[in-house]
């Protein structure tokens, strides 16, 4: 019995390790071919590693396209963005988990609906209603959208969450004197943390990999954030993939942190509550 265990554990561990290097196999291939000398013809067979390692090919980044103000930029939407996201669908949620049966039954319908629509269908309405407003080239028109939860996709993510929670107590709650704002920070949020953490990376990735928003609404170029920083290093040097895998390094770094930031949060809360549970 004791052997089938470990052999069930054996295998499991080596499935996860199999498909962890099928994901990772490509990040490590466009991270080595970012080390190719410029110049260089392309391989004709796979190489893992250039033979010197061209380490100056980060350093022309950053000369080539100021790289280092739109990694700014980009943080700061991307947080901005983010937080935003959080606090407004979070809000939804948990407005939508407490409503009539019939009610939130027809909410998720529309949320769901919502999810149908295609992307380019808002950009001219988006564009023509920030034009009007005087929203056009400032970072508000990136952060508008999460002030509508971003997507209705976190918006029903957190409402699932809510509505895991026994109604009894959020009454409990209010009977104590609590408010909406009270029982949604104090009990709604810690009891979906790992719908908090998984909203936060989703928003902030959505926002760190926006181009098209950033292209339609920025017109000075001391605004541009990094996914148009690397279209504009593409555009430059057309022939030299080195350079633009080396961008797309940097560009993928700040997502895989805060990927492995909030994995580590996640982690540490599992291990809280297995503690407490011996108790």
């Amino acid at each position: 019995m004791r052997f089938n265990r470990r052999l069930e554990d054996a295998l499991w561990q080596v499935t996860a390790l199999s498909l962890a290097l099928l994901f990772v196999a490509p990040l490590l291939w466009v991270a080595t071919s970012s080390l190719r000398p410029v110049g260089l013809p392309p391989p004709r067979t796979l190489e893992w590693l250039a033979h010197p390692p061209a380490w100056t090919n980060y350093v022309e980044i950053f000369r080539i396209v100021p790289l280092g103000r739109q990694i700014g930029n980009s943080l700061l939407v991307s947080s901005v963005g983010a937080a935003l996201t959080l606090m407004t669908a979070s809000w939804a949620g948990f407005v939508m988990a407490q409503l009539p049966a019939r009610l939130r039954r027809w909410l998720v319908l529309f949320a769901v609906a919502l999810l149908m629509i295609p992307g380019p269908v808002v950009w001219l309405p988006r564009y023509v209603l920030f034009a009007s407003v005087g929203l056009i080239d400032t970072y508000a028109a990136l952060f508008a959208p999460a002030i509508m939860g971003t997507r209705s996709l976190f918006v029903l993510m957190f409402y699932w969450s809510f509505r895991r929670v026994p109604l009894e107590l959020f009454e409990s709650a209010r009977l104590d004197g609590a408010g909406a704002l009270t029982i949604w920070r104090r009990i709604a949020l810690p009891t979906a943390l790992p719908t908090v953490l998984a909203v936060l990376l989703l928003a902030f990735t959505h926002y760190w990999n926006d181009f098209v928003d950033p292209l339609l609404f920025l017109k000075s170029a001391e605004r541009f954030t990094l996914a148009v920083g690397l279209r504009m290093l593409q555009q430059m040097d057309v022939t030299n993939w080195s350079f633009l895998l080396a961008a797309v390094v940097v560009m993928t770094t700040p997502v895989l942190l805060v990927y492995l930031v909030l994995q580590y949060i996640v982690r540490e809360d599992l291990n809280l509550i297995r503690m407490v549970g011996k108790k």
